[in-house]
């Protein structure tokens, strides 16, 4: 391939900057355009809601590189910029600085964003979300100091990990479940119910099958929450955490094909063959289960942005690894591998102390292993992943006997 190509990475994210990396590392010595929407050089969203919200990390520990290090290998970064058109035909991104920018290969890594809470009241001051490093830095200013009545509305992985600082910061918090247990669309009740009881056990509420009728404020602040049937919970601050969309907006409306994201094969290529996607917004065809993932954790990205950085150089390539992602609330250190579609109606089998919140549990669907969560045990996630991608029946006896080396069973 011609060292005077150009090639264009739309999201300076996570996926985008290990793409950038890789096409360097793979000896690629045409133009690279970084585009990013945020004023930030790329950085890695997990410590947002963890340690870098409640002040432990530090700031620089968050970047996925430091800022001389695209100047270094001649990557043209252009930070607050967004792209707003792409002309598949001409191979041009027009982006909202008015440039519009030829590429012969094109990445998009457009991330998602949150979903928006719609009630009357969700935009009264003292109401949050939590994606970028902007909003992390808000809500640390906020909670910082403790004495704060944080309602969080969802119980996904972004809500309880904020929830979990927040009270270990000293607030007051009210978690706000639509459904029964928290998480069980991921884990299922029975897991679900062993974060429930960790929040609670640290004083967390937890309240379920609430519903957010309207947000209530004085002179614009928010002040409390009206569920149906008409309790307020009071509220000095409310974190919205109910789900992300991915950003398709522009690829749709190029004509690429896209359903729950911009849809990929499993080298990451789009329909049109000079365009790949990756990180939170590509829907891909996963090699090991046949059917299509999407997922918006942090090693989708870290892993994805290389696969399409090699399949833009013309190698051949496959996405293929196993989806990853890792949570730490409280006293509670998690790492989950697996396919969560193939979770649902399998039998679990546990390993170790559940009661002590020290166990890893697997999913198995026809005597396979698809999953595997390991909780305050450690060193083990290899061992997981290996299970799941020999992708053959094993003895839930010797799974779940901990005499047994999981790379023996």
């Amino acid at each position: 391939m011609a060292d005077q190509q150009t090639f264009v990475i739309v999201g300076a994210s996570l996926a985008g900057a290990s793409a950038a990396g890789t096409l360097r590392d793979e000896g690629f010595a045409g133009e690279i355009h970084l585009i990013g929407a945020e004023e930030h050089h790329p950085y890695i969203r997990p410590p947002l809601s963890k340690d870098y919200l409640a002040g432990t990390a530090d700031r620089a520990s968050v970047f996925v590189d430091s800022p001389s290090w695209y100047s270094d290998h001649d990557v043209q970064f252009h930070p607050g910029t967004r792209a707003v058109d792409l002309d598949l035909g001409a191979h041009l991104v027009s982006t909202d600085d008015g440039a519009a920018r030829h590429y012969d290969r094109l990445l998009l890594c457009c991330g998602a964003r949150p979903r928006r809470l719609t009630v009357l009241g969700s935009t009264l001051g003292g109401v949050h979300y939590l994606r970028t490093l902007d909003d992390s830095e808000v809500l640390h200013s906020l909670l910082a100091a403790g004495n704060q009545r944080l309602v969080v509305v969802g119980s996904g992985w972004i809500g309880l990990e904020v929830a979990a600082t927040a009270r270990t910061l000293g607030n007051e918090v009210t978690i706000l479940n639509r459904g029964t247990v928290p998480l069980a669309a991921v884990l299922g009740d029975e897991l679900g119910g062993v974060f429930a009881s960790l929040h609670e056990t640290h004083g967390v509420v937890m309240r379920r099958s609430a519903v957010v009728e309207r947000l209530l404020g004085t002179d614009g602040q928010v002040t409390g929450v009206l569920l149906a049937g008409g309790e307020i919970v009071p509220a000095d601050l409310v974190l919205v955490a109910i789900g992300a969309i991915p950003n398709i907006e522009v690829a749709a409306k190029a004509g690429l094909d896209v359903d729950n994201g911009i849809l990929v094969n499993a080298s990451l290529a789009t329909s049109d063959p000079h365009v790949f996607a990756a990180g939170d917004v590509a829907n891909a065809q996963h090699p090991l289960i046949g059917q299509r993932l999407r997922s918006e954790h942090w090693a989708n990205a870290l892993n994805g942005g290389p696969v399409a950085a090699r399949a833009m150089l013309g190698q051949s390539v496959s996405f293929d690894a196993i989806p990853y992602f890792y949570t730490d609330q409280f006293d509670l250190g998690m790492e989950y591998s697996g396919f969560g579609p193939l979770t649902r109606g399998a039998d679990l089998v546990y390993r170790g102390d559940r009661a002590g919140r020290e166990f890893v549990v697997f999913w198995l669907n026809a005597g396979r292993v698809v999953a595997g969560m390991n909780v305050n045990v450690w060193d083990v996630n290899d061992a997981v992943q290996g299970l799941i991608r020999r992708g053959e029946p094993v003895d839930p006896d010797r799974l779940a006997d901990e005499s047994i080396p999981l790379g023996q069973v």
